[in-house]
């Protein structure tokens, strides 16, 4: 997967994972895009958009685009959703701090420099 953008569907992005070999897709919720079963996602992104206070978990493609997508009141609720569907995931999220995002940091892994990516609102 590329790096994630600071955006997804015009929300800021707080956590990300990719998912891989240590995640297992749980079967706990069918995502039905168009009439049609969506598969495992490539990544998952928490996201908020300015001004709500709720949390949105994004099931994205390896382009980051969104695909599937559910509405959480606390961050907490988003991150137990997320477990739910990916086993193993609550492992291997990646912050996005205030500062990380006000210095428009694109890519964080805790404790290590930071990459960016020139992106923009990844919409599907």
């Amino acid at each position: 997967m590329k790096h994630r953008p600071e955006l997804l569907d015009g929300a800021k992005v707080v956590r990300w994972s990719t998912l891989d070999d240590r995640h297992r897709p749980m079967g706990e919720c069918r995502h039905i895009v168009a009439a049609e079963a969506q598969g495992s996602a490539a990544g998952l992104a928490i996201c908020q958009y300015d001004g709500e206070t709720a949390y949105y978990l994004f099931g994205c493609h390896p382009e980051w685009n969104t695909v599937t997508d559910t509405r959480h009141e606390t961050l907490e609720e988003a991150l137990e959703r997320a477990e739910l569907e990916y086993a193993g995931v609550s492992s291997t999220w990646h912050v996005v701090s205030q500062a990380d995002a006000a210095a428009g940091l694109r890519s964080p892994v805790i404790g290590k420099p930071l990459v960016g990516h020139g992106g923009n609102d990844s919409r599907v």
